[in-house]
């Protein structure tokens, strides 16, 4: 099927441009309400804010969800310090190193932004002896440096900045020249994208799904309770998400992922054999792969107590909740699947 890879891109550049941490999604998932009203999929929002668009197929007493998560890493203001720098609180699997010398902004319960730059404390160079330059960053040893004057906790208050104010990190996007797709936060922003670049590539073939299938937007999966909603007649949760490119994994960047198992579960065998199959039918490039340190939002809702079942796939990325990279490859390949999926049968 041809794929409108244009659209995907630059769909998943306009969700990067829009912070939306954990639990902060609003305009990131007013921007999905959008794209669902573009195709005629009407849409609800759960009581936690997440969307879900509901596309009735041939087969509506078997229903499916399609997941992918809008929600991205991030932080809280933890504590404001006397020297009127913040301590921050992690929001999602956050690696620290990966952060330092970022810029971000802080976002005030009452809608003020503020700019300023993470670092470690000691992060001077001519000052600072190279032995404590070169501790583990964590959560007790680096400070959001405000681009404001303040140099005591008084100050930094009288800002309106409070514990618990959300802090979004630049992601610094680019799609380049030779096809990469790199920024971060493409977890799982680009597959918010492929799931609407699957519908856009039915709706333009005048094909509908075989079963009705509920697209859910996730806003909490980072933090490990994105799909709590599961609608009636639901028996099969697919999650669009990054696979994990590294020297210990099998995924590319050049293939869809299908993803086995991970930390919380094995999915669903027979759903796993199936997207195998419609690959090879497709003539799709793919990848098989299992990972350690990983969950989704199908695997969350199968630990959950969900009586269902549940695959995974995406494209590969690289870097994965660090600086992310991914090649319009895997992203054609993995659009192409879930649209081949939709198509499908549940397999029995």
């Amino acid at each position: 099927m041809q794929i409108d890879m244009d659209y995907v891109v630059n769909l998943t550049l306009s969700l990067l441009k829009i912070p939306s941490i954990a639990g902060h999604c609003t305009e990131a998932v007013e921007l999905c309400a959008k794209e669902f009203e573009k195709f005629g999929i009407p849409y609800s929002l759960t009581n936690k804010k997440a969307i879900i668009g509901t596309w009735k197929g041939k087969n509506d007493e078997r229903h499916r969800i399609a997941a992918a998560h809008v929600d991205t890493l991030g932080a809280t203001v933890r504590q404001i310090k006397n020297n009127g720098r913040l301590r921050l609180f992690a929001l999602g699997g956050f690696d620290w190193r990966s952060f330092a010398g970022e810029n971000c902004t802080v976002r005030t319960m009452d809608g003020k932004l503020y700019r300023g730059t993470l670092l470690p404390d000691r992060s001077a160079r001519h000052a600072i002896p190279e032995n404590l330059r070169n501790e583990v960053h964590d959560m007790d040893n680096v400070e959001v440096r405000l681009d404001i004057r303040t140099d005591k906790k008084e100050s930094t208050e009288a800002l309106g900045i409070h514990s618990g104010d959300p802090v979004f990190f630049e992601p610094r996007s680019e799609f380049t020249e030779t096809g990469y797709l790199k920024s971060r936060f493409l977890d799982d922003k680009l597959g918010v994208a492929i799931i609407f670049g699957a519908i856009k590539a039915m709706t333009e073939n005048k094909q509908t799904p075989e079963h009705t299938t509920h697209f859910y937007i996730s806003n909490y999966e980072e933090i490990g309770h994105g799909t709590p909603v599961i609608p009636e007649k639901t028996v099969e949760i697919a999650a669009v998400d990054l696979g994990v490119v590294s020297e210990t994994t099998s995924a590319s960047e050049h293939a869809v992922t299908i993803i086995a198992r991970d930390s919380a579960t094995p999915y669903d065998r027979e759903g796993t054999l199936l997207l195998k199959q419609l690959a090879e039918r497709e003539n799709i490039p793919y990848k098989i792969d299992s990972y350690l340190f990983y969950a989704s939002d199908a695997s969350v809702s199968v630990r959950s107590g969900r009586d269902l079942r549940c695959v995974c796939f995406g494209p590969g990325g690289e870097a994965t909740h660090h600086y992310e990279r991914t090649h319009v490859d895997s992203v054609r390949a993995s659009t192409q699947l879930l649209a081949a999926w939709l198509k499908a049968p549940i397999a029995d």
